[in-house]
C-alpha cells in the first residue's frame, strides 16, 4: 500500500525560469509557444512563451517600440519578431549580432543587463531544413519570391550553400534590388540579382524559394502562376502554418520535389532557445515535438 504524502516534506527548488514571446501580426497559430514550452520543460525549466499578436491588440507596427520597453520593464529573457517587423526592430535595438547587420533583419531579441541585443537564426534554421528536406538539389540558379526580412535570411542561406545564382523577385522591385546588391557584396559580384520577369527566371530555374507570407491563412493562393513550375524544381516554402500550402500542393501534384516550412520554423527555435536560455537545446526532440503538433493539429 503506498503511504500517503508527506505534506510537510519541503518541496524541490524550483528549476530556473524563462519568460519570452513572440511580436508579429496574424500569430494566432503560431507552433512557437508550444515548441519552446515542451524543451523548456524537458529541461526542468519554468518556461512561460506569450503571443504579442499586433492583430489581435488592434496594434500597428507604429506600437512596436512600446512593446519592445513593455517586455524589458516585465522582466522578459527576450522576444522573437516576425513579419512585418523584422527590419523594423533594427533601429531600436542598442546591439545587432554580425549575421543580422548583415541581413538588415532580426528575428529573436535577447534582453540582457539593460540592453536589447538583435540576432537572426532565420539563416541557419532555413539553412538546416533544406539540407534534410532537399538533398543534392540543384543550386545552379534559384528564383526566390520575397525579399523582407524572412527574405534576406533566406537569401543569405541559399548562397552560403552554393547557390550560384540568386534571381530576387518582390513586389517592391527596388527593395529586391537593394537585397541583391547588399548579397552580391558579402558574396560575390553577380551572385544575386534583381528581376521582375518571372516567367523568365523560372525557365533557367534548378528551384524556387518561397518567402512571403502568401500560402498563410491571412493571405491564402498562390505566389506565381501555377503554370511556371516543372517537374524538374524543386520548392522551398518558409510558411509552416498551414505547413501544405497551396503552393506545396501545386508542386507535388506537377511532380516537384518539395520541402515545407516546418524544419525552417523548428530550427529557428533551437537557435533562439539557446540564446535566451545559455543551454542547448535537444534538436531532435524539438522536431519530435513539432512533428506531434502537426499530427494533433
Amino acid at each position: 500500500m503506498t503511504p500517503p504524502p508527506d505534506l510537510d516534506a519541503p518541496l524541490p527548488p524550483p528549476g530556473p525560469a524563462c519568460l519570452v514571446g513572440l511580436i508579429g501580426s496574424g500569430i494566432q497559430a503560431s507552433r512557437s509557444p508550444a515548441l519552446h514550452e515542451r524543451e523548456g520543460t524537458a529541461q526542468g525549466m519554468r518556461y512561460i512563451y506569450r503571443l504579442l499578436d499586433l492583430d489581435a491588440l488592434k496594434l500597428g507596427v507604429e506600437a512596436l517600440p512600446s512593446l519592445l520597453e513593455a517586455a524589458q520593464r516585465c522582466g522578459f529573457n527576450g522576444l522573437n519578431i516576425t513579419h512585418p517587423c523584422k527590419q523594423a526592430v533594427l533601429p531600436l535595438l542598442d546591439e545587432v549580432s554580425e549575421d543580422a547587420r548583415a541581413l538588415g533583419a532580426v528575428n529573436t531579441v535577447v534582453f540582457r543587463d539593460g540592453r536589447r541585443i538583435g540576432h537572426n537564426t532565420d539563416h541557419s534554421g532555413f539553412a538546416e531544413g533544406f539540407r534534410r528536406g532537399l538533398p543534392g538539389a540543384g543550386m545552379e540558379q534559384v528564383v526566390q519570391l520575397g525579399a523582407g526580412g524572412a527574405g534576406a535570411a533566406v537569401a543569405h542561406a541559399a548562397l552560403a550553400m552554393g547557390a550560384r545564382r540568386l534571381v530576387l523577385l518582390d513586389m517592391d522591385p527596388a527593395r529586391a534590388a537593394v537585397l541583391a546588391e547588399q548579397l552580391s557584396g558579402r558574396f560575390g559580384a553577380g551572385r544575386a540579382v534583381a528581376e521582375t520577369d518571372i516567367a523568365g527566371a523560372m525557365r533557367d530555374a534548378d528551384g524556387l524559394i518561397h518567402a512571403t507570407p502568401t500560402g498563410m491563412a491571412k493571405y491564402p493562393g498562390l505566389p506565381l502562376p501555377s503554370g511556371l513550375l516543372r517537374p524538374h524544381h524543386w520548392v522551398a516554402e518558409v510558411v509552416y502554418v498551414p505547413l501544405e500550402t497551396e503552393l506545396l500542393r501545386t508542386a507535388r501534384r506537377i511532380g516537384c520535389r518539395t520541402v515545407d516550412g516546418g524544419g525552417m520554423a523548428v530550427f529557428q527555435a533551437v537557435g533562439a532557445f539557446r540564446l535566451f536560455t545559455g543551454r542547448e537545446p535537444n534538436a531532435e526532440r524539438m522536431l519530435r515535438h513539432f512533428a506531434g503538433m502537426q499530427a494533433t493539429s
